[in-house]
């Protein structure tokens, strides 16, 4: 496909779903793909939010560019947002179009309401490798890199799958060798590690687990260089976990922005201990928020399960859950999901619940929380709840850990009958 050179100062090429007076959600692709990547999570999306998906140079619509850098990209994509009349903005992005959303919310925070980098980096390695693609690329076309892209987006297992090879056809067919060329020259000059810290919107970082372009210690630099930064990390999920690992990027992604919402109100506040739950317009939104941070810390498997064992009697009570527990307390941005998992385990342990401690005890590390940090949450328990309690945290703590090292994708065991319906 053929690329026009870019106008200077033009907005990218982009598409507009959703209602015109909803919240705006700008979202940003990865190199090598289009804003089709975000195809799995828009329907949902664009229930809620006005989803504007842009497309970097020389990728699907946009014209291609001899040369970029990230602060021209992101100069672009405000220059999109100006044209369609938007002031405040969420913003996600994938890979590139993570660091670019970045870089916005480093140097331009009064514009991002909230943040989420899925699979992204504040430095994507060594420059001299993104110059030498982009070196191959100019020379040789994108087909010696077309080649070896299923093997850096995803898994082994997904590779052949009829997602990833219809993405991998994309490169091939609608996107510009010179677009391409000068999108590597914009990583290799990209480095926001010391503006990090500057980044003031409320941030989600996602990883996956078997990324082998941006790995888990990227995100836990930006999850740790951003101040008060959310991180989950995704099993069985390589470069594209929002292609591979769709729903629980979608979970994940809404639950932060229920937390954050576009016009900077704050999440609603839980009703007071005891009170009756009275209908009100804010139902659906606390379900849908509720559902997609309960799957994301559970686990798709475990929220199935007990979906599929609600009965006439438990449906009301699934539904409390749902809408209180999940969509307005573990939804409230005052603490991060990784504390909330060290107060939940705390409580479980004092309490003795057990089925929800081992529930909770795989939450956590779904959250982030390494083994040795779960050691020192229940050492801190032993003092405070008794070292009887601890005992028997300590053995189901070790269990579940030892599975999650030997299979970090690997489901749960179901639940025995009556236990959780959390």
């Amino acid at each position: 496909m053929t690329h026009p050179p870019a106008a200077p100062g033009a907005p990218p090429h982009h598409t507009v779903d959703g209602p015109d007076t909803a919240p705006p959600l700008l979202l940003g692709p990865s190199l090598g793909t289009t804003g089709a990547v975000w195809e799995p999570q828009l329907p949902a999306l664009a229930e809620r939010f006005r989803v504007v998906r842009w497309d970097l140079p020389g990728h699907g619509g946009t014209p291609a560019a001899e040369t970029t850098t990230v602060p021209v990209l992101a100069r672009r994509v405000l220059d999109l947002a100006d044209a369609l009349g938007i002031d405040r903005f969420g913003y996600a992005g994938i890979s590139l179009g993570g660091a670019v959303g970045a870089w916005l919310a480093a140097h331009h925070p009064e514009r991002i309401t909230s943040l989420t980098l899925i699979c992204s980096s504040a430095r994507f390695g060594e420059p001299a490798g993104w110059h030498d693609r982009a070196a191959l690329v100019r020379e040789a076309g994108l087909g010696p890199v077309a080649d070896t892209t299923a093997g850096r987006w995803f898994t082994p297992a997904f590779a052949g799958s009829p997602q990833a090879v219809a993405l991998v056809d994309t490169l091939r067919r609608t996107v510009a060798p010179t677009g391409y060329a000068a999108c590597c020259d914009a990583l290799a000059g990209f480095d926001l590690r010391d503006g990090l810290a500057r980044i003031t919107a409320p941030t989600l970082v996602v990883a996956g687990r078997a990324d082998p372009a941006t790995p888990p210690a990227h995100a836990r630099e930006l999850a740790d260089g951003i101040p008060d930064a959310s991180l989950v990390e995704l099993a069985g999920a390589a470069h594209l976990a929002s292609v591979e690992r769709p729903a629980a990027v979608l979970a994940a992604l809404l639950g932060h922005l229920a937390a954050h919402p576009s016009d900077g109100s704050s999440a609603a506040p839980p009703p007071p201990p005891g009170a009756p739950h009275l209908p009100d317009t804010d139902d659906r939104a606390r379900r849908a928020a509720g559902t997609a941070v309960r799957r994301a810390v559970l686990g798709d498997a475990h929220v199935d399960r007990a979906q599929a064992r609600t009965s006439a009697l438990t449906e009301v009570f699934q539904d409390f859950l749902t809408r209180y527990a999940w969509g307005e307390i573990w939804t409230r941005p005052g603490l991060s999901r990784r504390t909330r998992s060290c107060v939940t385990l705390t409580a479980l342990v004092a309490r003795g619940h057990h089925d929800e401690l081992a529930m909770h005890l795989r939450a956590a590390l779904r959250n982030g929380l390494t083994p040795q940090e779960i050691q020192e949450v229940l050492l801190q328990a032993a003092v405070y709840c008794g070292v009887p309690a601890a005992n028997t945290a300590f053995a189901l703590a070790d269990r579940i850990v030892t599975e999650h090292l030997r299979d970090p994708a690997g489901p749960p065991p179901p639940p025995a009958e009556g236990t959780s319906q959390s």
